[in-house]
Order: C-alpha cells, then sequence, then structure tokens
C-alpha cells in the first residue's frame, strides 16, 4: 500500500473519533502533551494492524485476519481497522499515552521523542577565567555540598545543561543538576575554592543572578556524590504535574527561618487545642523518619510524585485549616503549595524558605530534631544530637542508614553496628533471605520487597 493511502486511511480514524472523550480530553492538553497524545495514537494504530497479522502466510505473502475475515492487502486492514475498533484504539492510545507520561517523569529530555535539536550555542562566555587557580586547589582540600535552586525563564535548557556539564567538569564538581524551562535544580560538591567559583558563575549568568544566600551549604566536597549527571528535564523537581498547569508561581507565602519559626512556637503552645494548623512535611517517608519537626504531619509516602495524589485522596485534612509546609531546601514547597492551593480548600498556606537547610543555619536547636536527609553519599547531617529513629531490627535508637544488601534493591535501611554484626542488613526478612540465596544473578531488575509491598502508595490519614 503507498504511504500516502496509508495516512489517509490513519487520519479517516481520527475524524471518526474526533467525538470521543478522550479526544475531547486532548484538546485541552498543552501543545507537547498534544504531540506526545499524536504519537501514541499512530503507534497504536500500528500496533494494532500489526496485532493482526495472519503467522501461518508462505514467507513473502501477508495478511491480515480481524473479525473472522481474511484481509490481503494494507489499504483494507487499515480502513477495517479505522471503521470498526474504535473502542480498542481509544484504550490502546490512552495506555500507551499514560505508560509514556511515567516515563517522561524523570528522563532527561534529551531522550524524549521528537525532540528538536536547538542550535549550537557559544558557551565560552560562561565560563570563568580558572588560570590563575591552581589543578590542586580545585582538586583537593576541604570542601563542601551545595544545594541550590532557581525559578525562573528558561528559554534554552540543553544550552544551560552544556554550561552546567563544562562549568562543573572545569572545577571537578560532583553531584546531579536539573534543567528544564522553568529554572534550575542543584546539589554539587567540590573543595571550597571551586565551589565559591561556582556560586560566582550563577550570580554573573545573565539568566539566572544567584545570590549567595539563595545557596544552602554543608561539610562535604567531590566525594559526596559517584559522579556528575547533568540532564534537560519537564520539571527541576519531579512532581509528576505539567509545570504549565500548576505554575511554581501559585506557591503559598514565603515565611522566613525566624517567621516559621515563631508560627511552630504558637503551635507547639496550644497543644491539642490547636485544631486549626496543619505542620505539613514535604518529603518522603524515609526522610521525616530521622528527623522532622515536632508535631508535624509526615506523609507516609516514597517519592515526592505520589504527593499530589496524598493531597487528592486526603483533601478533607486541609480544608479550612493554615498549612505550614516544609521540605528540605525548599523547592518541593514551591511546587507542593502550589498545587495544595489550587485545591482551594486551605484558609492559608505558607512555606519555610530555604527549608530546613536555612532553618538550621538559624536555629541549630530548634524546633527541628534529629537529622536532615540528604540525597548523596552522607545520607544525612545533623545540627542536634537528637535520635528519633531505631534499629530496624532491635529497636534501640539509630539513625544512620545503609542501603540493603541484597543485589540490586534500593531500600534504605536503619541497621545498628550489634545487628549488622549478627548478619541483619537487609532491608526487611525477605530481602535477607533473597540475599542469602542470591548469588549468580546478572541481569539488572528493580527488586520487590517486604518494605515496598506492605506500604499503600498512597496513605490516607483524613
Amino acid at each position: 500500500m503507498a504511504a500516502d493511502e496509508t495516512t489517509t486511511e490513519f487520519m479517516n480514524w481520527e475524524v471518526d473519533v474526533s467525538s470521543c472523550d478522550g479526544l475531547k480530553q486532548e484538546r485541552q492538553l498543552s501543545a507537547s502533551q498534544r504531540r506526545y497524545y499524536s504519537f501514541c495514537r499512530r503507534k497504536s494504530f500500528a500496533a494494532f494492524v500489526a496485532s493482526k497479522t495472519d503467522s501461518s502466510q508462505e514467507d513473502g505473502v501477508t495478511s491480515w485476519c480481524c473479525c473472522s475475515q481474511t484481509f490481503n492487502e494494507h489499504s483494507a486492514i487499515h480502513k477495517h481497522v479505522a471503521r470498526t475498533h474504535n473502542a480498542e484504539l481509544q484504550q490502546l492510545t490512552q495506555a500507551t499515552y499514560e505508560r509514556l507520561l511515567m516515563q517522561l517523569e524523570e528522563a532527561p529530555e534529551t531522550q524524549q521523542p521528537n525532540k528538536h535539536q536547538t542550535e549550537a550555542v557559544d558557551i565560552s562566555a560562561w565560563i570563568p577565567d580558572v588560570s590563575h587557580i591552581s589543578e590542586e586547589q580545585l582538586k583537593n582540600g576541604p570542601g563542601k555540598v551545595l544545594l541550590y535552586y532557581r525559578y525562573c525563564e528558561v528559554e534554552d535548557p540543553h544550552a544551560i545543561c552544556a554550561w552546567q556539564k563544562a562549568l562543573c567538569e572545569k572545577l571537578h564538581l560532583t553531584g546531579k543538576v536539573r534543567v528544564a524551562t522553568e529554572g534550575i535544580n542543584g546539589t554539587v560538591g567540590g573543595t571550597n575554592v571551586a565551589a565559591d567559583i561556582y556560586i560566582n558563575a550563577m550570580h554573573s549568568h545573565p539568566v539566572f543572578k544567584m545570590d549567595k544566600e539563595d545557596f544552602k551549604t554543608s561539610d562535604g566536597g567531590a566525594e559526596c556524590f559517584t559522579d556528575l549527571k547533568v540532564g534537560v528535564y519537564k520539571e527541576i523537581v519531579p512532581m509528576g504535574v505539567d509545570p504549565d498547569v500548576i505554575s511554581y508561581q501559585l506557591a503559598g507565602v514565603h515565611l522566613e527561618p525566624e517567621e516559621f519559626h515563631k508560627e511552630v512556637e504558637a503551635l507547639l503552645a496550644k497543644g491539642d487545642l490547636c485544631s486549626d494548623t496543619i505542620l505539613l512535611d514535604c518529603r518522603n517517608f524515609y526522610e521525616s523518619k530521622i528527623g522532622q519537626f515536632t508535631r508535624c504531619l509526615a506523609p507516609n509516602i516514597r517519592k515526592f510524585s505520589y504527593f499530589p495524589d496524598y493531597v487528592d485522596q486526603n483533601l478533607e485534612l486541609f480544608r479550612d485549616k493554615k498549612v505550614l509546609m516544609y521540605c528540605t531546601g525548599g523547592i518541593r514547597c514551591e511546587r507542593g503549595s502550589a498545587y495544595l492551593r489550587s485545591k482551594d480548600v486551605c484558609k492559608e498556606v505558607y512555606q519555610l524558605k530555604g527549608g530546613i537547610h536555612k532553618y538550621l543555619e538559624r536555629f541549630p536547636e530548634g524546633f527541628y530534631r534529629g537529622k536532615l536527609f540528604v540525597f548523596d553519599e552522607r545520607y544525612a547531617i545533623s545540627s542536634n544530637n537528637d535520635v528519633i529513629s531505631g534499629c530496624r531490627y532491635c529497636g534501640c535508637p539509630w539513625d544512620l542508614y545503609e542501603l540493603c544488601s541484597t543485589r540490586f534493591c534500593c531500600q534504605l535501611v536503619l541497621s545498628c553496628p550489634s545487628c549488622r554484626q549478627d548478619g541483619h542488613t537487609a532491608c526487611c526478612p525477605t530481602c535477607q533471605t533473597k540475599g542469602q540465596a542470591q548469588g549468580e544473578a546478572t541481569k539488572h531488575h528493580k527488586e520487590e520487597c517486604e518494605c515496598t509491598d506492605g506500604r499503600p502508595r498512597i496513605p490516607q490519614d483524613v
């Protein structure tokens, strides 16, 4: 069948189903989402036709069997499918589209379909001159880890990505940097000299113009990360909601650490009598497990992309309440508070500016107790000596995470030295048993264990 005939039949199918609910919904999507939806529609049509191929035919002869009929021409099977199987095609398209969205949630945009290559941009003007600084100063010596983000309009995220990669490599920085059209989010480690040069570069760049106070710092260095990862993404923090739909510009009121401290102090002073305020931890369960604000609500969710569903399923919890939100450095609260405000159920929504990081700089012995989880090889940093969590096996006070010893399992486990010495190094008994039995596995796969099977994806806290 000629290519133009195939296209005609497919277009006819599109016209035939244009009144269905799926395509009505499609018209409400953004331009990029419509492009993905169209891609999935074509893919689903082709897959459906291919599934009807008669495999019993001799080599060189192709026919299709569908609805107790045999078709020997491309045009005939395409016309039949387009006219007869609208409902099945719509279901296939929707399922394919949803799978693609899940893949795009964490995949760099450089790996996404139908992306246009940007023109080469000269980034040399954005790279600072470090000829007066020795390699020794950039590689060795006291170091630190920087945590930062900046929401702003980025017209060419791929150029920014290339600049960030070149800049970090030049300064021997390791870490992770996410770039999107909505801004930049990063955490990098290196020597103090290299980190300061990086801060100056971010300050002088015409797009970001960041100040020193926009960076949260902690003791560390390049050794805190295994490598450098820089990529272009849809979101600079993966909440799983299109930034064009829920923008950071809808975020709640920012409170300085001193203001937030007073709000929490007032909340604690009222005790159980305070029923109109919620202190909400926007982080994942394994983060709040080892450190949190006193009397907070800490959702038992595994990743931030579950937060919107958590809000949706617990809306009555927030109705007519004043909500005080916090997270590690503030970025999750930007989108999280915007999503919560979009539901129009809260009386007021506030967020801790600079996150726990900035709060601990001002109040190391304040209302935040325990350790602060960080997404690098350190796992946690501390400003007070409180231990609020316990060993997974014996229950004694313990808050130092280790990776589960079972191969390919990415769960974190709290196992004290005594229990680890007794061989309890896995995240749960199931993984412990698998760890003892495994040995020859070579194919990488995702582990499922009691830790993931036993926890509801979206907890009900109402």
